[in-house]
């Protein structure tokens, strides 16, 4: 693309030109809002208007005469293409996305110059250790005003969508047993007022959602909870007075969505507040009276969500076999329509949401349907557009031989989902077939794992990638994110990866997590397979001399998503028979639990797809 043209270009000249208004030598924005969201209502989606990135995790940064995008290896492609031609370069992040835009600003800004971030959207824990980089080179933050200000006179107003209550059956606790555990949990630790700013620890707490943000049934909004009340400060009309009168009984008062920085202030000086500094923005901290006593500690309720009642679980085993049904069927079709019909990556994002949509309870996506075909298989976050797609088949034969990987979810009322497969085009090469049950064998071996209850989760990654690491490749994303309950598809405070493990990632049961590695050669293919797994306790004997100690409880995964496992891409050779005897079980608990609420096609498709290997 023409720099010229590239409507990055003129873009940044106004954001220039607003940042030399305000006295500032460099900015920073981060793909972020007043909640530290990862999905974000366009009015905070500042990074890719002024960069064109669409990504849904990066940052920009710039001076008065450069700037760049930091993204992490699952973007790195996407970004290239992206950014080709906007002057914006890609800074490739291969360890700290924390560090990386700041060590660029350090770099390219002079000693003594200004760095401007609105401290509305800077995450506590965040602002701190960039102030604390900033100083030590000689730079200034400002924080006090949103540094796109008078920049984009486009930016989109927030949004006005309403509120709605989480119901009985599957709102399996009442919100007035949330906010007395919340209260237990305040005294215990001397706190007399909880400040909730994250958007599903919110919508969980109350037992209400919305459609404020994409893919995610939350609502903007922020609770000030105290010892005997809670206000929520939510936009104006997005609470219906039947709603707010159900609300009241329970304690709970409505307040302006911008009043809250003003409620904060107001604290008595015997306050004593509990707030999260991975979960509160800057601006809230900054808001308080002057010495202030603080508890700072991880949300109450992040950790309660996380760990799903016996229930929630029950509703969540329901989901997964509506969203298994909605699979069965598209997948029927598509192998049915396969070189006789003209199938794009969009066909395959719209047929399979809409088979999603027939089934009740359903509410939405869980986030944006990923199909990639070969190349666009090696992007993790790959997204196709009009503009750019490709073909899979024609009514004359597939279009080429190779992996079809389809990553996919749905919101239900009685959970979220989230899974990925990938299917063989016309013939896949022996290559694709091996790194496809390399993948298998490192999501087998992480599905199996028994371990300590209170285990780190991040300790748990090496078991699915040490498959890949025998032959010396690796892959860039994490192997595990929590999964939230009709919430949010990504939520912690669990995550089976190669983070640093924090006391509050420690493996409990009712946690639901998915397991996805994967193995991507750029321009080629990728493979992804996942599922959601839940916390269970570890049954079974134990060997006669280890009756009387006391070993402690122990945990093991059943996974929960419900779709086969395609066998034509298997390598056997690779396979050992207690993974091939792994992958038969799973397929017989995938044939009993859909095949009695199918019929036709999709019967016939999951029988086929459901046959044993009969051993390696």
């Amino acid at each position: 693309m023409d720099t010229r043209t590239h409507p990055a270009r003129e873009r940044l000249i106004r954001l220039r030109e607003a940042m030399a208004a305000q006295g500032l030598d460099g900015v920073l924005l981060p793909s972020s809002d007043p909640h530290l969201s990862e999905y974000l209502p366009g009015h905070w989606q500042g990074r890719e208007w002024f960069s064109g990135f669409t990504g849904s995790m990066g940052t920009l940064v710039l001076t008065a005469s450069r700037a760049a995008l930091c993204a992490d290896s699952r973007y790195w492609t996407q970004a290239e293409q992206e950014l080709a031609g906007s002057g914006i370069e890609l800074v490739k992040v291969s360890g700290s996305m924390a560090q990386a835009p700041v060590d660029w600003l350090i770099r390219h800004t002079p000693r003594g110059g200004r760095v401007g971030v609105d401290g509305a959207v800077l995450g506590l824990a965040a602002a701190q250790a960039l102030r604390s980089a900033l100083t030590e080179a000689g730079l200034g933050l400002v924080t006090e005003r949103d540094p796109l200000d008078g920049a984009w006179p486009e930016r989109p107003p927030l949004p006005a969508e309403p509120v709605v209550e989480h119901l009985p059956p599957q709102a399996a606790t009442a919100r007035a047993d949330k906010l007395a555990r919340l209260r237990e949990a305040m005294v215990a630790r001397g706190a007399t007022h909880h400040l909730v700013s994250t958007l599903d620890d919110l919508a969980w707490l109350l037992n209400l959602r919305g459609s404020d943000v994409d893919y995610n049934p939350v609502f903007l909004g922020h609770a000030l909870v105290d010892l005997r009340g809670l206000t929520l400060f939510v936009g104006e009309g997005k609470v219906d007075a039947a709603l707010a009168h159900r609300l009241a009984v329970d304690g709970v008062q409505l307040a302006p969505y911008g009043a809250l920085r003003e409620a904060l202030a107001a604290l008595p000086p015997e306050a004593v507040l509990w707030l999260d500094p991975k979960r509160v923005t800057l601006a809230f901290r900054e808001a308080l009276p002057p010495g202030l006593k603080r508890v700072e500690a991880i949300n109450p309720s992040t950790l309660a969500k996380s760990r799903k009642t016996a229930a929630e679980a029950e509703h969540v085993r329901e989901a997964m076999v509506r969203d298994g049904l909605a699979m069965c069927a598209f997948y029927a079709w598509f192998e049915q329509a396969l070189g006789r019909e003209a199938i794009s990556e969009l066909t395959v994002a719209d047929r399979l949401s809409a088979e999603r949509a027939r089934q009740p309870d359903f509410r939405g996506l869980s986030f944006p349907v990923i199909a990639g075909f070969n190349a666009n298989g090696a992007m993790p976050h790959y997204r196709a557009t009009e503009q750019a797609h490709a073909l899979i088949s024609t009514p004359q034969g597939v279009v080429a031989d190779g992996l079809l990987l389809i990553d996919s979810g749905g919101q239900y009322l009685g959970g979220t989902t989230d899974i990925t497969r990938v299917w063989p085009i016309g013939r896949p090469s022996a290559a694709m077939k091996r790194d496809f049950t390399l993948v298998l064998k490192g999501t087998i071996a992480l599905s199996r794992a028994v371990f300590p209850r209170g285990t780190p989760s991040p300790m748990l990654d090496a078991l699915a990638r040490a498959p890949l690491w025998a032959e010396r490749l690796d892959f860039g994303h994490g192997t595990g994110h929590g999964v939230g309950y009709f919430l949010n598809v990504h939520e912690g405070p669990q995550s089976i990866s190669k983070a640093t493990p924090t006391p509050e990632m420690a493996m409990e049961p009712g946690m639901i997590t998915s397991v996805e590695p994967g193995l991507y050669r750029p321009g080629r293919w990728g493979v992804r397979i996942e599922n959601l797994v839940l916390n269970v306790p570890a049954e079974g004997p134990r060997p006669p001399e280890d009756e009387g100690l006391d070993l402690g409880d122990f945990l093991a995964f059943e996974t929960l998503s419900l779709c086969p496992i395609d066998t034509r891409c298997i390598d056997r050779g690779l396979l050992r028979a207690d993974e091939a005897a792994w992958l038969d079980a799973y397929h017989a608990t995938v044939r009993e639990r859909l095949r009695p609420r199918l019929d036709g096609a999709a019967r016939d498709w999951l029988d086929a797809r459901c046959q044993p290997l009969g051993g390696a």
